[in-house]
């Protein structure tokens, strides 16, 4: 047995942000699954969500069927993220944590390549979501509990 979380007091309720956060997943869950559902059936029904961002649909559309493909990874991330999250998985924190560092990435690369300089937005919002879940209270939830 692992004596990791060692010396951490028990925590006997999920903290909202914990359920927060699952609800948060579930949503990148859903525009992923959109997102890539609309990119495999060009002129259908989801088309008109496009409107929201008409560069990154130019920039999906470039890259093809592996757009789809990224995203569909992406919605699967986002659901097993979910699910962890909603039901105090350490692996669906850490994978949570995982996809909030992915992020970060893209919207630094983004914004320091001048590709979308609009993306500087969610630096600040990952940093505290990522400052949140390295709290001690949601980290003596997801350890008490794996």
């Amino acid at each position: 047995m692992s004596d990791e979380g060692a010396g951490l007091p028990p925590v006997a309720t999920r903290p909202f942000g914990v359920a927060a956060m699952s609800a948060f997943f579930g949503f990148g869950t859903l525009a992923a699954g959109v997102a890539a559902i609309s990119l495999l059936t060009p002129g259908g029904l989801l088309d008109p969500i496009w409107r929201l961002n008409p560069r990154g649909h130019a920039g999906l559309e470039a890259l093809g069927h592996w757009a789809a493909v990224i995203l569909g990874g992406a919605c699967v991330a986002c659901a097993c993220a979910a699910y962890g999250f909603a039901n105090g998985r350490l692996w669906g924190y850490r994978l949570g944590i995982g996809l909030l560092l992915v992020n970060l990435a893209g919207d630094l690369t983004n914004v320091f390549l001048g590709i979308e300089r609009r993306a500087i937005v969610g630096v600040p919002v990952v940093a505290m979501l990522l400052w949140y879940l390295s709290s001690r209270s949601v980290r003596t939830y997801f350890w008490r509990r794996k």
